[in-house]
């Protein structure tokens, strides 16, 4: 089947990583996520991946304890890099050339975010990984996602979720939740569904960039994503 999409930008949530533990990283779920990112490699697709942090830090959270915000922020930053390094040091394992790029300046551990690099890293067909957000506090990691999906001229975000898509009500909630195979911006902001923040959701459209929410525990479903078969929700301007 006939690739659709050559360069992806892949969003995983940090708390995906967790597992079945209630913190930090679960090494079974690490390594599964790895080897579906090594199908896509090995079929010749560009691949760039943003991991939030969400399964170590949440810099919200700190905010609610008293901190200071743009203090937890920052927090929460470095604890993406956490789970970046975790993810290259796994796509490693399996063989898979991968670059770790921070917005955050860690000479020892990862290079600078420079557009044209990381261009040049997709090119000679390395995985990318784009760690410390967009480097600025009050910014999400989906925001980061769309910023270096836009920047880096990316053909759609893949947004790797615990549910198979968008559904009009939360599924593990509501049994009667129907799902949308697809759907605008438009509508899914009239319908006040919760696909991105609204920062990254509107970068998105702006920029006429399609996003894909799909079950990225499903093994084999992104690059079934990839190759254009009907998974999860399409979102759409």
């Amino acid at each position: 089947m006939a690739i659709k999409y050559q360069r992806i930008l892949l969003k995983l949530s940090g708390e995906a990583l967790m597992g079945d533990k209630n913190f930090g990283i679960d090494n079974n779920r690490l390594m599964q996520y790895a080897s579906e990112i090594r199908e896509a490699w090995q079929a010749g697709v560009q691949v760039a991946v943003v991991i939030g942090g969400g399964n170590i830090f949440r810099g919200v959270q700190a905010e609610e304890g008293g901190m200071e915000r743009t203090q937890g922020d920052y927090m929460g930053m470095l604890a993406t890099m956490i789970n970046s390094m975790a993810l290259q040091s796994a796509l490693e394992s399996l063989e898979v050339p991968t670059r770790l790029q921070s917005a955050i300046e860690m000479k020892a551990i990862a290079e600078p975010f420079i557009k044209r690099r990381a261009v040049r890293h997709l090119e000679k067909n390395r995985v990318v990984i784009f760690g410390a957000g967009t480097g600025n506090p009050f910014f999400t990691t989906d925001t980061a996602a769309s910023l270096r999906a836009i920047e880096i001229e990316a053909g759609v975000i893949l947004k790797g979720t615990r549910v198979d898509g968008i559904y009009t009500a939360d599924p593990l909630k509501n049994k009667d939740a129907k799902k949308y195979d697809t759907i605008t911006f438009d509508e899914a902001y009239s319908r006040n569904l919760n696909v991105m923040d609204m920062t990254a959701f509107t970068l998105c459209k702006e920029n006429q960039l399609p996003i894909v929410v799909f079950d990225m525990n499903t093994r084999g479903n992104l690059l079934r994503v990839i190759n254009g078969e009907k998974v999860g929700t399409l979102v759409t301007v």
